[in-house]
C-alpha cells in the first residue's frame, strides 16, 4: 500500500501529478522553513548571513619566478598505451551532495507537496550532462534524529534539544514519514538516488526507523545506509563516554548487522556505508587493520571517509583557540599541493583496498573547511578552481564519487543557498561558487561509465598550472587545464600545447571557467554563460553558449589552448568519441521546472538563542585542518523554532 502514497499523498497534494511515462509535473515552493534567520548564530559582530558574506580578500601574489606559461603537454589517444590511469568513473555524477539533516527543508523544500523548483533547476543541469546525482541526507544530526507522527504546520522537519554534552551541541531533528515521500518525488522528477544514515548514538537501543522507511518508501532510489557518522570523533562529542576505538566501532557495527537480520521490515541487509571516519583521532589504516572490510564487506555497499582540509570553528564558536585569518589560508586553495595532492594522498591506500574487496570508496563529506568554510575564500572564483582540481584529484586516487556538504544559510561554502524565509517572496536563491565545480567534473566524465583520468604533472610539475587527461572508451576525449594564477595584465595567461602527434583532429572545442579574479564572489561564467549572482538565481542558465573552436596543425601535430590568469579550460577533442561532441555543446538542461508561488513577506520564525545548535561541518579537534578547536560538532546551527508563515500556493510545471 505505500506505493500508492507515493502518488496520492492526500488531498493537499493537488499540484504535484505523477504519471508513469512520461512524468509531467507540478509542483510548488513554499517558504523555507528559517532554520538560520538570526545573525547571532555564527558570530556576534557580523550583521549578514554567513551564505552571503561580502568578505573579499586580496588574490595572492604572483610567485618568482611565474610559472612558464608557454608549454607543452605530450598526449597519447590510446589509453592501452597509458600507465597510471585511474578506475573507470561510473555514474551518477562524481560530484554529489551532502545535505545536512536539519537543513534540509531549506534545500529540498518544506514537505513532500511543496518541493523546490530551483533546486530540481540545479539537479536537472546535473543530470544532463551526468546522468544522475548522489544525495546523502544526514550528518552530525542524524545520530539523534527521531521520527514523529506530525509537526505543526505540515512541516516534515523540527529540532529539539539532543542531550548530547559536546561544547557546541548537535540538535536532535525530529521528522516525519514526509521525509521520504519527498525523497520519492524528487527522484521521479530528477535522476536523484539517495543516502540515509541510521542513528548511532545509542546502540544499547536501535533505532531503525530510517532504514525501514527508506527501504519502504524509496526502494531502488535508496542507494545505502550510513552505518555510523565520524565515529573517531565520538568520545570527544560525547556519542561514547569511556573510551572508544576502532575494535568498539566494529562491535558496534556488528550489534547494528545482528538487528538488521532480524528485522523483516529491512528486507535489504547489504547496503552499509562504513566506517566514515574523518581522519582526526583515527586513521582509515586504524580501522582496516581491525579486519573491517573482510568482516564486513559482504554487507557493505562502500567504504567511506569524510574529511575537510582545514576548519574555522574558532572565529565560528568562539572556542578559544587562536582565529585562523582566511587570508592567511587563501594562497593554500590556490595551488595544486596544499589543499589538493596533500589531502588525497593519506587515501591512496585506501582507495586500492577498496578496488581489491570490490568496493566503492566514497568521500562521503566534505568541503573547503569545517564549521562552514572561510569567509572570502569558500564562496570565490577560487573556490571553484580548487574544488575542480580537488574533485579531479580524488578521481584519480580511485575515489568513486565525493559529497559536497550543504549546510544552512550560517555558513560561507554551500554549492547553493535558498534565500531567507523574509525574502522569498522578492529574493531568489544563490549559487555559490562550487557549483560550478560540480557542472565541470558533470561534463567531463559524461555518461559512458568508461571514463579514466589521469593527472598529467605537466609545466614541471608547476603547482600552479595542474592539469588532466580524461580517457573515454580508452580513447583520449578531454584534456582539463587550470591557471591558478591571478595577474590582470594578460603576462601570466597560460598557451598551452597540446602535442596529439599523428592523431591531432583538425580543431578542439574548449569550454571556460572564467571570472576576472580568484577572490570575486559573482559574474562567474562556464561556456560564456551564469547562473546569476546573489539572489538571482532560479537554477536556469542566462546568457549565450560561448564555445571557442581552436584549429589545430596536423603538422607538428599540435593545439594551442590559452587559459587566463585565472581561469580553467576544458578541451574536448573532436576526433575522439561521439560523446565529445555531445557534451560540449551542452547548456541548459532540456528540462526545468518554474514557480508562481509566494510567501508572506513577514519571517514570523523565532528561536531562542541560547538553545542555538550545530551540525557537520562544525567539527572538533582537528577535523581535517590541523588547528586545535575544543569544539564539539560541525557546520549548520539552529534549534526549536515555530513558523507561523502563510503561502499562496500556485502550480510550478516542468518547462
Amino acid at each position: 500500500m505505500h506505493n500508492l502514497r507515493k502518488y496520492d499523498l492526500g488531498a493537499a497534494f493537488t499540484f504535484f501529478i505523477l504519471p508513469a511515462t512520461p512524468i509531467v509535473s507540478a509542483v510548488t515552493i513554499y517558504g523555507q522553513i528559517p532554520l538560520a534567520q538570526t545573525n547571532t548564530a555564527y558570530a556576534a559582530s557580523s550583521t549578514t548571513l554567513a551564505a552571503y558574506n561580502e568578505t573579499i580578500l586580496t588574490p595572492p601574489t604572483i610567485s618568482n619566478p611565474p610559472p612558464t606559461s608557454h608549454y607543452t603537454v605530450n598526449l597519447v589517444r590510446d589509453a592501452n598505451t597509458v600507465s597510471g590511469l585511474s578506475i573507470p568513473h561510473v555514474g551518477p555524477s562524481f560530484w554529489g551532495f551532502s545535505i545536512e539533516m536539519s537543513v534540509v527543508s531549506q534545500v529540498l523544500g518544506k514537505n513532500s507537496t511543496h518541493l523546490a523548483p530551483t533546486f530540481l533547476n540545479l539537479m536537472s543541469n546535473l543530470q544532463e550532462r551526468a546522468g544522475g546525482i548522489l544525495i546523502r541526507i544526514g550528518g552530525n544530526t542524524q545520530e539523534f534524529a527521531v521520527m514523529v507522527d506530525k509537526l505543526d504546520n505540515g512541516r516534515t522537519f523540527g529540532k529539539t534539544v539532543s542531550g548530547s554534552n559536546a561544547t557546541t551541541k548537535t540538535p536532535a531533528v525530529l521528522y516525519t514519514r514526509d521525509m521520504f515521500y519527498m525523497a520519492f518525488n524528487i527522484s521521479s522528477l530528477v535522476n536523484v538516488k539517495w543516502f540515509f544514515g541510521i542513528p548511532f548514538n545509542d546502540s544499547m537501543n536501535w533505532r531503525l526507523t530510517i532504514a525501514e522507511e527508506a527501504q519502504d518508501i524509496l526502494g531502488d532510489n535508496l542507494v545505502a545506509l550510513q552505518a555510523g557518522n565520524e565515529p573517531d570523533f565520538y568520545l570527544s562529542f560525547g556519542r561514547r563516554q569511556i573510551k572508544y576505538d576502532p575494535a568498539d566501532y566494529n562491535s558496534d557495527v556488528d550489534s547494528l548487522i545482528k538487528v538488521i537480520d532480524a528485522n523483516p521490515r529491512i528486507p535489504v541487509k547489504n547496503k552499509l556505508l562504513g566506517p566514515s571516519v574523518a581522519t582526526g583521532p583515527w586513521t582509515p589504516e586504524m580501522v582496516w587493520e581491525t579486519g573491517f572490510i573482510d568482516r564486513f564487506k559482504d554487507r557493505l555497499y562502500a567504504l567511506t571517509v569524510e574529511h575537510y582540509p582545514d576548519n574555522n570553528c574558532a572565529a565560528q564558536f568562539n572556542t578559544g583557540s587562536p582565529a585562523v585569518p582566511p587570508q592567511s589560508v587563501f594562497p593554500a586553495y590556490l595551488n595544486h599541493k596544499d589543499r589538493v595532492v596533500d589531502l588525497v594522498a593519506p587515501y591512496v591506500n585506501s582507495g586500492n583496498l577498496a578496488q581489491q574487496a570490490g568496493k566503492p570508496f566514497i568521500m562521503f563529506e566534505t568541503n573547503s573547511a569545517s564549521c562552514g568554510g572561510f569567509a572570502g575564500i569558500s564562496d570565490t572564483f577560487g573556490a571553484a578552481l580548487w574544488a575542480a582540481d580537488y574533485g579531479f584529484q580524488m578521481a584519480f586516487a580511485n575515489f568513486t564519487h565525493a559529497m559536497m556538504h550543504i549546510g544552512g544559510q550560517n555558513v560561507f561554502y554551500n554549492p547553493f543557498t535558498s534565500p531567507p524565509t523574509n525574502q522569498s517572496s522578492y529574493h531568489q536563491w544563490t549559487v555559490g561558487a562550487v557549483y560550478y565545480s560540480t557542472l565541470i567534473l558533470a561534463e567531463a566524465f559524461a555518461t559512458t561509465n568508461t571514463s579514466r583520468i589521469i593527472d598529467l604533472q605537466a609545466n614541471a610539475g608547476n603547482i600552479y598550472t595542474p592539469s588532466y587527461a580524461i580517457y573515454e572508451n580508452d580513447v583520449l576525449d578531454k584534456v582539463a587545464l587550470f591557471n591558478y594564477v591571478d595577474d590582470p595584465t594578460g603576462a601570466n595567461d597560460l598557451q598551452v600545447t597540446l602535442d596529439l602527434g599523428s592523431a591531432t583532429p583538425a580543431s578542439v572545442r574548449v569550454k571556460y571557467l572564467a571570472a576576472s579574479t580568484v577572490s570575486i564572489k559573482d559574474n562567474m561564467t562556464w561556456a560564456g554563460q551564469t547562473l546569476g549572482n546573489t539572489f538571482e538565481v532560479d537554477g536556469r542558465f542566462r546568457g549565450t553558449l560561448d564555445i571557442h573552436t581552436i584549429p589545430c596543425s596536423p603538422l607538428p601535430g599540435e593545439c594551442v589552448i590559452p587559459v587566463k590568469a585565472p581561469g580553467f579550460a576544458l578541451a574536448f577533442l573532436d576526433a575522439a568519441t561521439s560523446d565529445s561532441a555531445d557534451m560540449s555543446g551542452l547548456s541548459q538542461a532540456t528540462k526545468t521546472f518554474s514557480t508562481t508561488a509566494w510567501t508572506n513577506i513577514h519571517n514570523t520564525a523565532t528561536f531562542n538563542p541560547q538553545e542555538v545548535e550545530t551540525s557537520n561541518g562544525h567539527a572538533g579537534p582537528n577535523r581535517g585542518g590541523g588547528h586545535d578547536g575544543r569544539l564539539g560538532t560541525s557546520s549548520f546551527k539552529g534549534s526549536k523554532m515555530t513558523n507561523g508563515s502563510k503561502s499562496v500556493r500556485t502550480s510550478a510545471f516542468p518547462r
